[in-house]
């Protein structure tokens, strides 16, 4: 089992989540973050003052899949994700020690 984490840009969440459910992920995290990297940030002004935000809003995803989704997985990602422009995102893939489900005590694939 493997958890995928996506930062990516907040207007291609719809396309990202309608991609992933095509693929059969049934359920996926997300949460507004706030980062920066090479794509710096911009200059604005604020009642007649100048300054920067190098902080730019993105959403976090996370994903619980299978070892034999993470394929599917992030290539809906890229192909929903990417504008092909600097500050697309990044994928991280980590692996899962275990999973349970709460309300049934399930552990592994079946608790995803």
């Amino acid at each position: 089992m493997k958890k995928i984490e996506a930062i990516i840009k907040p207007f291609t969440l719809d396309a990202v989540k309608e991609e992933l459910s095509k693929a059969g992920i049934t359920g996926l995290t997300a949460y507004e973050v706030k980062g920066f990297g090479r794509q710096k940030g911009h200059t604005e002004m604020y009642r007649g003052s100048e300054y920067v935000v190098d902080f730019l809003p993105k959403l976090k995803l996370e994903i619980l899949v299978t070892d034999a989704q993470v394929d599917t997985v992030v290539d809906a990602l890229i192909r929903k994700a990417s504008t092909g422009k600097i500050g697309d995102g990044k994928i991280f893939i980590t692996q899962l020690a275990d999973v349970i489900r709460i309300r049934t005590k399930e552990h592994g694939e079946s608790a995803i």
